[in-house]
């Protein structure tokens, strides 16, 4: 197995990871395991770890361009959120029990079980993303695909521009489109939060 040496720019705690040949057995997690390691304080609270398919996955630290982008549309989208939605930033989602994941912004029924919501009760989950966004644009929405998540939006830190995926499907979304800044999307299963970047000041 080779290490592979990840950098941090930002100065965050990053963990070691390794690679391993193909058909390699692993420990496969769950997400009680997961807990009880935190619990014993082998993660810290500020370690952007996930748990996917049972395996921990280290995440990439998150710049200034992310966090600026995120807090103003979270912001602006959480003035126009109807009373029967609830909206979190960042939440330990689990949706199985080999799954907990830390979406940007994930919007669901008031009345669905946090953090546990089911993923077909989701009704939008919106990643921000910079360094990380081959990740969010592949593996992480393969991952969201292969829940069930049926509107999956990518916007781009730095072109602000917005790439949505619905129709899931076992391998992927069937449906994926890129929408400019100055474009208007509406989320499927949230109109009112109908949204174009350019009135939040990004991509004019």
């Amino acid at each position: 197995m080779n290490e592979i040496i990840r950098h941090d720019p930002v100065g965050e705690r990053i963990w070691p990871t390794t690679q391993a040949a193909d058909g390699v057995p692993r420990l496969r997690w769950t997400t009680k395991d997961f807990d009880r390691l935190t619990e014993l304080g082998v993660f810290a609270v500020d370690d952007r770890i996930e748990l996917i398919g049972g395996e921990l996955v280290p995440m990439a630290a998150k710049g200034d361009h992310h966090e600026i982008v995120r807090t103003k549309l979270q912001n602006w989208l959480i003035r126009r959120l109807p009373a029967v939605v609830n909206a979190t930033e960042e939440m330990g989602w689990r949706p199985n029990s080999e799954t907990y994941l830390e979406p940007d912004l994930m919007y669901y029924p008031s009345a669905a079980p946090v953090p546990y919501v089911p993923a077909e009760q989701v009704l939008l989950i919106i990643e921000v993303s910079h360094s990380s966004i081959w990740i969010d644009l592949g593996l992480r929405a393969k991952i969201m695909a292969g829940l069930g998540v049926r509107d999956y939006w990518v916007v781009n830190a730095i072109k602000h521009d917005i790439t949505v995926h619905r129709d899931p499907a076992a391998d992927g979304f069937t449906d994926v489109r890129i929408v400019a800044p100055n474009e208007q999307i509406v989320p499927l299963f949230v109109p009112e939060l109908a949204l174009r970047m350019a009135d939040l000041g990004f991509g004019d």
